[in-house]
């Protein structure tokens, strides 16, 4: 009689759990089904095969400092490729030492964006490109002509723009310069966990990893932070429901794509950043207001979906946004003139 008992106990265990665990398979399935529906990884997107040798030019180009006027700084200067693609500073400092008017963002990933610079005024990353190295606050080189001229007179760079851009008479043109950085940018796409999580090994992310998915989306934050960018498709409002200078305390109140347009209604519209990353491009907004991503998360939740998140609620959505890290090989990192 004992031994039946006994057996029967184990038994309603053994059931038991395997319905658990069944149960945890289902909901395992129906997140990630959820999550892909508003993600997609790395690997979803269609590359074109780009030119090694051009991919080469634009990394040599990207490392110059020549391409500012006194030769004080380079791209990676305010774009740190050992740094995620920032400089981790609220405003970057140019050619003479005069501070830009906004943070700069993260190079990693750019090219997956539907357009460049806070407030869209750069359609790719081979525009973007051009604009800080003819801008008087950030490279200060005056015309393109002025940088094509000091490019043509560098034996290095007469061999590689023949070499990448043959049958051209003329290949040294600013079109092809900026291009070849573009091209190098493209390159900076790194793949890490959370697309190893949507492509379907759901063991990539912890328990609180993704809790912390769930609340970001029931937070509504997926209204504008989705797709394979997490972001970077579309103008937002920073401010839906309240000032976003009262919260962040940002020292002077940017209009945002008002200052180009001068539409009322485009007042304090940016850009949506992608959150690739997102945990090591600090400080955060247009502004570089905000160094700690906690306080970040809690201002985002209060001025744009208008909802209080608990504590435990943002130390969640801080967990699931380390998990969208990932970061380029050492090699690529390094500066070809050290080579």
């Amino acid at each position: 009689m004992k031994k039946t008992l006994a057996l029967a106990v184990i038994c309603s265990l053994v059931a038991c759990k395997n319905t658990t665990s069944k149960q945890e398979d289902i909901k395992e399935k129906e997140l990630l089904k959820q999550a892909t529906t508003y993600f997609a990884p790395i690997s979803s997107v269609a590359y074109e095969k780009i030119d090694e040798r051009k991919v080469d030019l634009g990394k040599y180009l990207y490392f110059d400092t020549r391409l500012s006027k006194e030769g004080n700084i380079s791209c990676n200067s305010c774009h740190g490729l050992s740094t995620y693609g920032v400089d981790n500073k609220a405003l970057s400092s140019g050619d003479d030492g005069s501070l830009g008017a906004r943070n700069s963002p993260t190079v990693f990933h750019a090219s997956l964006h539907s357009m460049q610079f806070w407030d869209g005024r750069a359609k790719d990353v081979e525009e973007q490109a051009g604009g800080p190295i003819l801008n008087p606050v950030e490279h200060n080189i005056k015309t393109e002509q002025e940088l094509v001229d000091r490019i043509k007179g560098i034996e290095l760079y007469q061999t590689m723009f023949a070499e990448v851009y043959k049958g051209e008479k003329d290949p040294i043109t600013f079109k092809n310069l900026t291009g070849a950085i573009g091209a190098f940018e493209r390159t900076l796409v790194p793949a890490g966990r959370f697309d190893q999580y949507l492509e379907g090994d759901t063991d990539k992310l912890t328990i609180q990893e993704k809790k912390g998915m769930e609340d970001f989306i029931s937070a509504g934050c997926i209204t504008c932070h989705n797709g394979v960018a997490i972001g970077g498709q579309m103008f937002q409002k920073f401010g839906v429901y309240k000032n976003y200078w009262e919260y962040t305390k940002s020292p002077k109140v940017d209009l945002g794509l008002a200052m180009i347009s001068q539409k009322e209604g485009e007042k304090y519209m940016f850009k949506v950043p992608g959150l690739r990353n997102i945990t090591h491009t600090n400080p955060y907004f247009h502004d570089g207001s905000v160094n700690d991503l906690k306080e970040a998360i809690r201002i985002m939740g209060e001025i744009q979906s208008n909802i209080v998140l608990s504590h435990e609620q943002i130390d969640n959505i801080a967990v699931f946004l380390e998990a969208l890290s990932s970061d380029v090989d050492d090699e690529v990192k390094k500066s070809p003139f050290d080579a």
